[in-house]
C-alpha cells in the first residue's frame, strides 16, 4: 500500500468491498424474492418482522470487526505485531460475549420476543421459526464478521470479497433449493441464510492459516484498553446495523395501523431493497477503512484527504444511478415482489419507493464520513452522528410525520433524517480539517 498510487488503492480496496457487501446484501434480498415467490405477502410480512433482529446480531459482529480491524490497521502500520495479535484476540471474545448473550435469547425467549414484534396469528409461526434460527446460528454470523474485517486490514480485500461473494451466492442457490424444489417454507429459507456464514468462514481458511498472515489467537487476558478502543471505534457500524433494527420495528408498528399487514409488506419490499443500497455505501466506506488507518499511522495526512475525496465522489455518481434507476423503474421493482398483483400493495410500494429513496446521497455523505472519522482515530464525531440518524431524530419525525401526512409522511423521514445529519456532519468534518491543518 505504501509504494501503490493512492488512487489506485482506493480503487482496489473499494471496488472489491463494494461487490463484496453486495453479495452480503443478498442474504436478505434473496429472502425477501423467494419468500415473495413462495408464501406470498404473508411470508414478507413475518421476514419483515424478523430482519431487526438479524439487523442486532449483523451490527454487533461489524462493531466488532469493523472496530478491531480499524486499530489493527493503525497498529500494523506502526509495527506493533504483539498489539495487533492482542486485538484480535480480545475482538474474539467480545465476539464470544455477544454470542452467548443471542443464543440465550434465541432459546428462552424467542415466542416473547415474537409477540412484543407485533406478529399476528397470520404470521406468528413464520416469524418464530426465522427468528429463533437467526439466533440460535448468531455465533457464526458474529465470527464471520470478525474474520472478513481483520482479513481485509491484513492486505488481503480480494479473499474478504471472494468470501462475503461465495456466502451469499450460496445462500441465493440454496434458498432457491429449499423453498421450491424441497418445500421446506419459511424453515428452508432461514437455512439457507444461516449456511452463508459457514460457507464464508470456510474460505477465509486458508488465509487464517498461512504463516505470513499478522494476527493470531494468543493467550492473554481482556484488556480493558483493547476492549474500549474496538467498542468505541466500532460503535458507529453497531448503531447504524441496530437503529436500521429499532427503525424497522416502529415503521412496522405506525404501518400496521396505517395499513395493515400490506402496509408492511410494502415496507418489506422498500427496506430490503435499501438495504443492498446502503450495502453499497458500506462497501465504500468499509473500503476506505484500512486505507485511511494505513496512511493515518504513517501520518500521511494529505493521502487521508484524497482517498476522502475520491470517497465522496464515488458516492454520488453511484447516488445519481441509484436513484434514476429506482425513480424510473419503480412499478417493475415492486412487482418483481408482489407475486399476488396486489393493488394495494403495487401503490403503496411504488410511491414509497420515490420517496425513501431520495436518501441516498445523505446516507452515502453519513457512513463514509463516519467511517473517515474512525479511521484517523476520532471517533466521538461519528459516534454522535450515527446516534442522531439512528435514534434520536428519526424516532419523532416518523411519530410527527405520519400523524400529519400519514403515508407520504412515513416514507419522507428517512431522507428528511440523513439531510439534517449530514449537515452536521459537515460542522465536524470542518473541525476536524482545521485540527489537521495544526498538525
Amino acid at each position: 500500500m505504501n509504494q501503490s498510487n493512492c488512487f489506485r488503492v482506493f480503487a482496489r480496496y473499494a471496488s472489491m468491498n463494494v461487490f463484496g457487501m453486495l453479495g452480503l446484501s443478498c442474504y436478505i434480498l434473496a429472502d425477501t424474492y423467494f419468500i415473495s415467490r413462495g408464501l406470498g405477502a404473508d411470508g414478507l410480512t413475518a421476514l419483515n418482522l424478523a430482519i431487526p433482529i438479524y439487523s442486532f446480531i449483523h451490527g454487533s459482529g461489524l462493531m466488532i470487526g469493523m472496530g478491531g480491524g480499524t486499530r489493527y490497521s493503525i497498529q500494523k502500520s506502526m509495527g506493533n505485531l504483539r498489539e495487533t495479535n492482542e486485538l484480535f484476540t480480545n475482538a474474539v471474545m467480545i465476539a464470544a460475549v455477544f454470542a452467548m448473550a443471542y443464543l440465550c435469547i434465541g432459546i428462552f425467549f424467542t415466542d416473547r420476543l415474537v409477540t412484543m414484534l407485533g406478529a399476528d396469528e397470520a404470521v406468528y409461526e413464520m416469524t418464530r421459526i426465522y427468528l429463533k434460527m437467526i439466533l440460535l446460528f448468531s455465533p457464526l454470523f458474529l465470527m464471520n464478521n470478525v474474520l472478513l474485517c481483520f482479513t481485509r486490514n491484513d492486505g488481503a480485500p480480494q479473499l474478504s470479497m471472494r468470501a462475503m461473494l461465495g456466502g451469499s451466492l450460496s445462500n441465493v442457490v440454496l434458498d432457491y433449493l429449499f423453498i421450491f424444489p424441497c418445500r421446506m417454507g419459511i424453515f428452508g429459507a432461514v437455512f439457507a441464510t444461516c449456511l452463508a456464514p459457514v460457507i464464508s468462514i470456510f474460505l477465509l481458511l486458508p488465509h487464517i492459516y498461512k504463516k505470513n498472515h499478522q494476527f493470531h489467537l494468543i493467550k492473554c487476558r481482556p484488556k480493558k484498553k483493547w476492549i474500549s478502543a474496538i467498542l468505541s471505534s466500532g460503535i458507529p457500524s453497531l448503531v447504524t446495523e441496530v437503529s436500521s433494527g429499532i427503525v424497522m420495528i416502529v415503521f412496522n408498528i405506525i404501518l400496521l395501523n396505517l395499513a395493515g399487514n400490506t402496509g408492511v409488506a410494502a415496507y418489506g419490499i422498500i427496506a430490503n431493497l435499501s438495504l443492498v443500497v446502503i450495502a453499497v455505501y458500506n462497501g465504500i466506506a468499509q473500503g476506505i477503512q484500512p486505507v485511511i488507518g494505513n496512511y493515518f499511522g504513517e501520518g500521511a495526512f494529505d493521502k487521508v484527504y484524497a482517498v476522502l475525496r475520491y470517497a465522496m465522489f464515488t458516492m454520488l455518481i453511484l447516488s445519481i444511478l441509484i436513484y434514476a434507476a429506482v425513480f424510473f423503474y419503480a412499478p417493475q421493482i415492486s412487482s418483481i415482489f408482489n407475486k399476488e398483483q396486489n393493488q394495494a400493495l403495487q401503490h403503496i410500494a411504488v410511491d414509497g419507493l420515490k420517496l425513501y429513496f431520495t436518501a441516498c446521497p445523505f446516507v452515502g455523505f453519513n457512513l463514509i464520513i463516519c467511517t473517515w472519522f474512525t479511521s484517523t482515530a476520532c471517533p466521538l464525531p461519528a459516534n454522535i452522528i450515527s446516534v442522531l440518524r439512528g435514534f434520536i431524530v428519526i424516532l419523532p419525525l416518523a411519530a410527527l410525520f405520519s400523524t400529519i401526512w400519514k403515508m407520504t409522511g412515513i416514507w419522507c423521514v428517512f431522507p428528511c433524517t440523513e439531510c439534517i445529519v449530514s449537515l452536521l456532519g459537515i460542522l465536524f468534518y470542518k473541525g476536524k480539517n482545521r485540527f489537521f491543518k495544526q498538525v
